[in-house]
């Protein structure tokens, strides 16, 4: 760390080296100070822009000369003359005051052209040349230069600090919004402008009466000649590893004219680059819309797919194919068509060893060592259609559809310490579609309409098939669980099977009346309703000898092994929200009004619950200054469960996790708290944001576990314990010159109650991580980014605490040499302390060196080096509300690979 920190000084020190501040006020004929004016510095020797400021709320800019140097001086603003002076500096500070005047002939695209950053309103307009060092290759490599903009550890685009939820390429949706396949795979030479809307609405006429604070939007606007042919390279490549022949296959194709957009993303390869991970492919089909989510109500339809155990990055073996088209097309001003179709195939080994400890050792639940090997196979396919109709500015229709289907399958061998060695086999070949109908209507200026609609099908049909030793003669840790199960115990061997399926449907629809009192407030009335239905069949078998199928008894929960269970929900609910703006306050708040009712059938028998529930809400914004905003929330949820809750008979999560459900659950209500504060200061490039969270879940809806050595039995009850969940984070980004530097931090504090082997037990946890870094951004230096992660988690988990410690420093230089070659490597290095007087440690290193000719080349050549030290595993640690464990998780070798680009 001390290394880290001198590091940075050297950095800042040589940055400041023989320069001069030039500061002053840029003001109108009324010595007015003109906020978010542009102030720019032209070296006269080489042309180039060297400094620019945009000024503060008073007015003031602040530029960084180097000293005996001449610029040509410009000062602008939107509506006023531009002001040009030659300008001689010493070796001393200059101060110097430009006063501006009207001007009705401005140029504005050529202000927006000249400027590194240009604010109109709520869109912040970078010029990505002006933050290029010549290194970057792709999309993600131009944002991460940008001040206020970073690339969070899950591949999502941060603008100060809010998740950006939609990215466009010209105005024209890229594969639905996506942002992460957006920045691995457009190429940088094409970026010209990055458009940042903040307050973004994706409907015009609703952008006046709705809070869309939270929602960011990215546009990238290409450079000139990138419209109306093809552009994009071509990457293949190939190498040698200890087991296998490498390859890469990676064509990237864009077309994009006023008129309709292609875009085409493949990727094949065997050495574990993911251009879109499983996770990645269910996030699809996203944006901002979401009927329910304003009414208070929450039902949960379950995800019964494939819960694979391996994280793509993090793997002995990977293989992935990618084939994703994208496509927009305007016919006509009115109508807009759009669509894309994916498929991904991934198959992955995998092995780990972990060592699990249980939370009360008073109950008598034995450590377990675990070793894991796996075997995983994923194809998924995704297509969707969007049309929007806009015939004129009263009106708006859009409709989507959205099917997805997949095809999984998990093979497992484990064994474990204290049931022995287990072949267990998942599959599950899921379908959903989905549609929504979204119609907006203005009937005059002060009365609109907003019609939204979704509807929901999903088919999952998960198999689960286990295989396991049995001595029937001797005495083993899964006996008790069999006879519990009524599974036939004279056999060598127990092999069970479990059929379920589960099967949903969902409408979600409200129709809102929005009526403009005034230029300051709105009211809003909504009436809306959600209907959902499910069926869920499953069923427990066991293979005997002679291909014979036993269909056991249980000796527990009334002998029900199978599930025939049908669920209805209803919930018709009145909304009204009221918004006014006052000064630099804006309160919203309201409340809504809801009629339930759910019904579930099983085993003959029918529970029914119906009731009236008042659910308020509040929001609260001020508005200190256009660039600083400090938002506070509360609202009250109604949170609903699932089928596989609710549904009586046996379900095996795995062999050794089984639940039954309880059909009188009822909903759960969460008190959410929140506080947003986000400043972005131009003047000085300071960015801070900070968001504290606080949720209470009344009723919630917990497990009662017990277990029989390491295999747990859970049903499901409403706890009259509340559990609770706080969580802050704070980001402060502050850019001296070419330096920026960045400190995160977060703190999170859960208290969940726990009930295990019929006894009550308090689990908290306590988690702080501090994450300063600094990275540079020279044109002709070699670039460094450094970072240090210190994290510390506390459990208290009934009689047993644990504390784990982590320090991960890492470095990545970034070289662009000669205008020819490109170099880049980074490290990192991790080591955690387990709290027992032991740690654990784990490297990567990773670098690639690329040739071109120059920045036009067609041409690119590329070594690529990964985990160059050849570490043969990562470790990790992590406690729940019933375990804690460290892993061992082996991942690739050493590769490398020689790749050849072809630029379009």
């Amino acid at each position: 760390m001390r290394n880290i920190i001198t590091i940075t000084v050297l950095f800042v020190t040589l940055a400041s080296t023989a320069q001069i501040k030039l500061e002053g006020v840029v003001k109108d004929s009324l010595n007015n100070g003109l906020e978010l004016a542009n102030v720019v510095a032209f070296n006269q020797a080489t042309n180039a822009l060297e400094s620019y400021g945009i000024t503060d709320e008073k007015g003031k800019y602040l530029l960084k000369l180097a000293v005996n140097s001449t610029y040509k001086i410009q000062a602008s603003y939107i509506g006023m003359s531009t002001y040009e002076e030659i300008l001689e500096t010493k070796e001393s500070n200059i101060i110097k005051d430009y006063t501006l005047k009207p001007d009705n002939s401005l140029n504005e695209v050529e202000l927006v052209y000249e400027m590194p950053v240009v604010v109109r309103g709520d869109t912040l307009i970078y010029n990505a040349e002006s933050f290029n060092t010549g290194s970057e290759r792709k999309l993600e490599d131009v944002l991460e230069n940008l001040p206020g903009v970073e690339i969070n550890e899950d591949g999502q685009i941060e603008v100060e600090g809010k998740v950006v939820n939609k990215l466009m390429v010209n105005g024209k949706d890229f594969f639905d919004g996506d942002t992460k396949l957006a920045t691995k795979n457009i190429p940088s030479n094409a970026v010209s402008k990055v458009q940042v809307l903040r307050n973004y609405a994706e409907v015009g006429q609703l952008s006046g009466v709705r809070n869309n604070q939270d929602n960011v939007a990215i546009n990238i606007k290409l450079k000139e000649g990138k419209e109306n042919f093809w552009f994009g390279d071509i990457t293949a490549g190939g190498g040698t590893s200890p087991d296998n022949e490498l390859y890469v296959l990676q064509p990237k194709l864009f077309y994009y004219s006023p008129k309709y957009s292609i875009n085409f993303i493949g990727d094949l390869n065997n050495t574990g680059e993911v251009a879109l991970s499983r996770r990645d492919i269910r996030g699809f089909g996203g944006g901002f819309r979401s009927p329910s989510r304003s009414s208070g109500t929450d039902i949960n339809l379950g995800d019964n797919s494939l819960s694979f155990l391996t994280n793509q990055n993090n793997a002995l073996e990977i293989e992935n194919q990618l084939a994703t088209a994208n496509f927009s097309y305007a016919p006509n001003p009115t109508l807009d068509l759009s669509g894309f179709a994916i498929f991904n195939s991934s198959r992955i080994i995998s092995r780990e060893t972990s060592f699990i400890q249980y939370t009360n050792t008073d109950l008598g639940i034995p450590d377990e060592v675990t070793e894991q090997s796996t075997r995983e196979r994923s194809d998924q396919g995704l297509m969707k259609l969007s049309a929007s109709y806009q015939p004129n500015l009263n009106n708006q229709m859009d409709y989507d559809i959205l099917g997805r289907i997949s095809q999984d399958s998990q093979d497992q061998n484990r064994f474990s310490s204290v049931i022995g060695n287990t072949n267990q086999l998942d599959e599950v070949t899921p379908f959903s579609l989905n549609q929504s109908l979204n119609y907006y209507y203005t009937l005059d200026e002060n009365n609109i309409f907003a019609f939204e609609a979704q509807h929901l099908f999903k088919n999952e049909d998960p198999f689960y098939n286990a295989f396991l030793d049995n001595d029937p003669e001797g005495e083993d840790a899964f006996d008790n669980t069999a006879i519990a199960l009524g599974l036939d115990t004279s056999l060598d061997n127990y092999n069970v099977g479990q059929e379920r399926r589960i099967k949903s449907n969902q409408l979600d629809a409200k129709l809102d009346y929005f009526h403009i009192l005034n230029k300051r407030s709105n009211i809003n009335f909504t009436f809306g309703t959600i209907l959902s239905r499910q069926e869920f069949n499953s069923n427990i078998f066991q293979f005997l000898t002679g291909g014979e199928i036993l269909n056991p008894t249980p000796n527990f929960n009334a002998g029900r092994a199978s599930n025939d269970t049908e669920y209805n929900f209803r919930d018709i609910y009145l909304g009204a929200h009221y918004r006014v703006k006052t000064g630099i306050f804006t309160f919203t708040p309201g409340f809504s009004v809801h009629a339930y009712g759910n019904k579930n059938i099983q085993f003959g028998e029918t529970f029914e619950d119906n009731f009236v529930r008042i659910l308020p809400d509040f929001e609260t914004r001020i508005q200190f200054k256009k660039s600083e905003s400090l938002t506070a929330r509360y609202e009250l949820r109604n949170q609903f469960t699932d089928v596989t809750r609710l549904a009586q008979g046996l379900v095996l999560n795995d062999i050794n996790s089984i639940q039954f459900g309880e059909p009188d659950l009822q909903n759960a209500l969460s008190h959410n708290v929140s506080l947003l504060y986000s400043s972005f200061n131009l003047f000085n490039y300071t960015n801070v944001f900070a968001r504290a969270a606080y949720s209470s879940n009344v009723d919630q809806i917990r497990s009662l576990t017990s277990f029989d050595n390491v295999i747990r039995t859970s049903t499901f009850f409403n706890s009259n314990f509340a559990d609770e969940n706080v969580s802050v984070f704070g980001r402060v980004q502050r850019t001296f010159g070419k330096i920026r530097g960045t400190l995160n931090a977060s703190f999170n504090y859960s208290k969940i109650n726990q009930f295990i082997q019929g006894t009550q037990s308090l689990n908290e946890g306590f988690t702080q991580t501090y994450t300063p870094g600094v990275r540079t951004n020279f044109k002709i230096a070699p670039n460094v980014s450094l970072q240090y992660r210190y994290s510390v988690t506390d459990n208290n988990q009934g009689n047993r605490k644990t504390t784990f410690v982590t320090n991960a420093p890492s470095i990545e230089v970034d070289a662009y040499i000669l205008k020819k070659f490109t170099f880049r490597t980074n490290y990192s290095y991790t080591n955690q302390d387990i709290g027992n007087g032991q740690s654990q440690s784990f490297q990567n290193w990773d670098a690639n060196l690329s040739y071109r000719k120059d920045r036009d080349a067609k041409f690119e050549y590329e070594i690529r080096a990964t985990n160059l030290l050849n570490i043969d595993s990562q470790v990790r640690n992590s406690a729940n509300n019933i375990s804690v464990f460290n892993a061992e998780t082996f991942i690739q070798p050493r590769f490398l690979t020689f790749r050849v680009v072809y630029s379009l």
